[in-house]
């Protein structure tokens, strides 16, 4: 095939790749550029991470200057040793917020280096991935079909598939989630339709694919892939698009109306080389636009956000019904709560259940807040304990983890969202707190939990009188590595039931009886006065927090 010339204008297919076309590919999404005092058509050969112990690299290198602070002096004299070696850009972690540095632009003019800053949602090994993917990418020439198409307009890029290849296109990502599709006015068939209307692949199809090995032919093989027709389904082609030894997504070609040509399978390995920068530019746009997503949500929940910003973000109503439920898993294999595997999950099942929501991952777990629920109260409260259900059984059975779950009470507009995370908090704090068995709940359902709590939390500033009596099992049992402690939370748990209390414990009944004579006569105790009982039980809770920590 030959290429049209005139594509060594897009700074995606020029010979010798740039700094410019490099930033033109992968966007704002994952760099932030701080300053060029070179400009940006320096020619850029490769990506290299900066050693203080090794610090000679080839040069025309882009920098990753993992681990040292954009604003310290250290970072100043990475840069002048980037000059010295030739690299043509400093890449740092996160730090625009923190303000400007005239000593850091200073070094960058001095050393004639260009600094970026690596954007906060986009981690240094999947930076890595994307600026060699994106270096890869460059060298592509763009079909004729394909030059006219702007960066990242996947719609067009799978019309312009279409007229290439003569069929049915869509471009997928590697979950199978249809990234765009071309518009035909030819006979469709269903599998295209339902994939189409439900935006993925369906999942029965998905796992048909798995089984047979096709998934591992086609990220493997680096070329087309043909299914032949079946029944009433047409045949296919299909291609991963990769750059840089990285996979980015699919092309999948169907035949519509009539069969596919013979040069369909040429035209679609072409078309996958020319769609790795508008894959590779998309995929840094939508990480980009998720983190703005969960910024807005997060600020809405903690009290102080836009339902509007958030409504216009992700088209969830700002009039409408909503809740919160907040998830918390715990360790697992499939959990994976720092590398983002939790919130995936939870928003896979959130979809499956037709759920329109913001997942938003916290410190130990995600809060999940649900838009566009049922207008009536009853039943949009029904559908969002369902789902608290249906996600602790899925995440028990894919995670390998115990999840629990706080729901909080539906709300009348999407105004009042920190409301139901507060309840949502609470019930969540309640089923933490060890004193209650279920795993999903509402306030109302945990209420005396949640009472208990909030009334251990007003004691914790109160000063209590060392001569109480559970201060002098507690000091006993220090010093005689006694469990007096342990013997009077187990008698007053069990109202007094000395076989449960015993069975609790794991003693003989007799044991537990001399345990109850000794820590009266060690702590002077009268277990038959009711406050004296009510006290005990308080400073025991306080005491059980102090050890377990708060959750």
């Amino acid at each position: 095939m030959e290429w049209n010339s005139s594509s060594r204008s897009q700074p995606w297919a020029a010979s010798a790749p740039s700094l410019d076309g490099l930033l033109s590919v992968l966007g704002t999404g994952a760099l932030e550029l701080y300053a060029a005092p070179g400009g940006l058509e320096v020619p850029v050969r490769g990506v290299a991470v900066w050693d203080a112990l090794d610090p000679g690299m080839a040069p025309g290198q882009v920098l990753l200057a993992v681990g040292v602070e954009p604003w310290s002096s250290a970072a100043d004299e990475v840069v002048l040793a980037a000059g010295r070696s030739g690299a043509v850009a400093v890449v740092f972690g996160p730090g625009r917020s923190a303000g400007s540095s005239p000593e850091l632009r200073a070094a960058a003019a001095d050393a004639g280096v260009a600094v970026l800053f690596r954007t906060p949602w986009v981690g240094w090994t999947q930076l890595v991935g994307m600026l060699r993917a994106a270096l890869t990418a460059q060298g592509y020439p763009a079909d004729p079909h394909i030059a006219q198409v702007a960066l990242g307009d996947l719609d067009g890029l799978a019309d312009a598939v279409a007229a290439m290849v003569g069929g049915a296109v869509t471009i997928e990502d590697v979950r199978s989630q249809v990234l765009a599709y071309s518009s035909t006015h030819e006979d469709v068939d269903e599998l295209r339709r339902r994939t189409i209307l439900g935006r993925r692949v369906p999942p029965s199809t998905v796992a048909a694919l798995r089984e047979t090995g096709f998934f591992r032919v086609l990220w493997g093989s680096g070329d087309v892939v043909h299914r032949p027709a079946e029944e009433d389904l047409p045949e296919r082609l299909a291609i991963a698009v990769s750059a840089g030894g990285e996979v980015l997504g699919s092309i999948w070609v169907a035949a519509a109306g009539r069969p596919l040509p013979s040069a369909a399978a040429e035209g679609l390995r072409a078309a996958a080389r020319a769609a790795a920068p508008h894959l590779l530019h998309h995929r840094s746009r939508q990480a980009g636009q998720a983190q703005l997503v969960q910024e807005a949500a997060r600020a809405l929940l903690e009290g102080h956000g836009s339902a509007e910003a958030l409504a216009a973000r992700t088209g969830l109503p700002v009039e409408g019904r909503c809740a919160v439920l907040s998830v918390h898993c715990g360790p697992g294999p499939g959990t994976d709560q720092g590398g983002g595997r939790l919130p995936d999950l939870v928003a896979l099942q959130c979809a499956a259940r037709g759920h329109q929501a913001v997942v938003v991952p916290v410190a130990d777990g995600v809060l999940v807040l649900l838009g566009d629920l049922a207008a009536d109260t009853q039943r949009a409260a029904a559908q969002v304990a369902g789902l608290g259900e249906s996600l602790v059984g899925q995440l028990s059975a894919t995670a390998g983890a115990r999840a629990r779950i706080g729901v909080g009470e539906v709300q009348a507009d999407l105004h009042r969202a920190a409301e139901s995370r507060r309840t949502a908090g609470l019930a969540l704090r309640a089923l933490l707190s060890g004193g209650v068995s279920r795993t999903v709940a509402r306030v109302g359902d945990v209420a005396e939990a949640v009472a208990i709590l909030d009334i251990l939390d007003a004691l914790r500033g109160v000063s209590l009188p060392h001569e109480l009596p559970v201060a002098r099992l507690a000091a006993y049992d220090a010093e005689h590595d006694g469990a007096l402690v342990d013997t009077l939370r187990a008698y007053l748990d069990h109202f007094g039931d000395v076989a449960g209390a015993s069975r609790a414990l794991g003693v003989h009944p007799n044991t537990f009886r001399y345990r109850i004579r000794r820590l009266k006569d060690v702590s002077g105790i009268e277990l038959d006065e009711p406050d004296a009982r009510l006290v005990a039980a308080l400073q025991l809770r306080l005491m059980g927090r102090d050890d377990a920590g708060d959750h």
